[in-house]
């Protein structure tokens, strides 16, 4: 006697939904496996997308757009790239002397132009094999860290060829989701909306944050190179600018990892020649811990960074990531905050008290960029929450938190 199943199934669909979980399980271990991959490449597209946005308003391929914003990216970097690899050449060949060849020469276990020395001189040759055990290490050395430089530009090359995707066919994905998955109207959409607003903000904002205080750090490192005493100078400011510029990704350290070992640098060098000159590096510490520490921490970082989200929050998210999951944590931290909080806003409230789900935000907190959903103005959340669903008045936008918002616009909701 067959037995049957309790409830009709559809055994055609039930194949499928099989087929499904299975791929999304593929998928959810490549994307584990690959996951700083994909966290830098939602980076670079966050960080690049208002850039992306002025390009699509003056040029019409997307393919072109696409490839324009990844170069202004791109050829900065590899000039910057070889900016600090030609200073670090100059100053290796300055410390080791003008006969670079000739000390490297000296170390070589047995003179290299003479091919017999194996041969003719056996003996000499196992001795001198000791010597050559002695560079093992350092050949291993340089080995490992060619291997850590090529494994960080294979993942480079991947997020960059993510991030190209995510601009050209970016208008695809959101018209298919829109399409297939959830309409304008749909809790899926709302929530995706903000988190796409809320990412934005966060990691262009860090984005934003760095430049500026590279500008500062170009001013500082300039201007105390110019007016440096003899023999106190400040080595390639402009080097040590753009790297004090990077530093600010770090949380709390900022820019101290470079500023305080050239000001060390700077009072070795002023004790060492001239101690009447230790005002020096004095004044440039304190110079650099207001204008590229405090600055930067105090005012920048929250001002733009943190329009959107709290301050502290995103701070945490910074400084938990990194400390958790290594380099790309300061990605994924602020990513996982980001999800966390539009999840909050938007479904927690309601699977709590058993109530629907709607795409309209909750009173549970006031932090976070709005939904841009398509709700009727009955629904607009005249009762007090921070209107999930913003009603039209005319040009703007005006939220139940005071904030004016521009109009959705079909270009605005294709961009995530």
């Amino acid at each position: 006697m067959v037995s049957r199943l309790p409830f009709d199934v559809d055994r055609s669909r039930l194949g499928w939904w099989l087929v499904a979980v299975a791929l999304g399980a593929a998928f959810a271990f490549v994307l584990y496996s690959f996951v700083g991959t994909f966290v830098l490449a939602l980076f670079i597209y966050y960080g690049a997308r208002p850039m992306h946005r002025r390009l699509q308003r003056r040029i019409d391929s997307p393919g072109a757009t696409a490839t324009l914003t990844l170069l202004l990216i791109v050829l900065p970097t590899l000039a910057l790239l070889g900016y600090a690899v030609g200073v670090a050449f100059q100053e290796f060949t300055a410390t080791v002397g003008p006969d670079l060849t000739g000390t490297v020469v000296d170390r070589l276990p047995f003179d290299p132009e003479s091919v017999t020395a194996l041969t003719s001189e056996p003996r000499r040759a196992l001795a001198e094999a000791d010597t050559l055990r002695e560079l093992q290490g350092e050949i291993t050395a340089g080995l490992q860290t060619l291997g850590a430089v090529t494994n960080g530009l294979f993942h480079l090359t991947v997020a960059l060829g993510l991030a190209f995707f995510l601009f050209r066919d970016g208008d695809r994905l959101a018209a298919w989701f829109r399409a297939d998955v959830s309409d304008r109207d749909g809790v899926a959409y709302a929530y995706l909306s903000a988190v796409d607003a809320d990412l934005e903000a966060v990691y262009f904002g860090n984005v934003l944050t760095v430049l500026l205080v590279t500008v500062l750090s170009l001013v500082v490192y300039n201007a105390f190179a110019f007016v440096s005493p003899p023999g106190v100078g400040i080595p390639a400011p402009t080097l040590l600018a753009v790297l004090t510029g990077v530093a600010t990704f770090i949380p709390l350290v900022v820019g101290k990892v470079v500023y305080v070992p050239v000001a060390l640098f700077l009072a070795w060098r002023a004790v060492s020649t001239a101690p009447n000159r230790l005002w020096f590096p004095v004044v440039f510490l304190a110079v650099a811990f207001l204008l590229l520490d405090i600055l930067p921490q105090t005012f920048l970082r929250p001002y733009i960074a943190g329009r959107t989200l709290h301050t502290g929050l995103v701070l945490f998210a910074y400084i938990l990531g990194a400390a958790l999951f290594g380099w790309y944590g300061l990605f994924l931290g602020p990513l996982l905050l980001v999800l966390l909080v539009q999840f909050v806003n938007l479904v927690f409230p309601e699977l709590l008290h058993g109530l629907p789900i709607t795409p309209r935000p909750s009173r549970a907190t006031s932090l976070g960029s709005d939904p841009k959903v398509d709700l009727p103005a009955a629904e607009g959340g005249s009762d007090g929450s921070r209107g999930g669903a913003d009603v039209s008045d005319g040009d703007r936008t005006e939220t139940a938190g005071g904030s004016e918002r521009q109009p959705d616009s079909a270009d605005d909701a294709s961009d995530g």
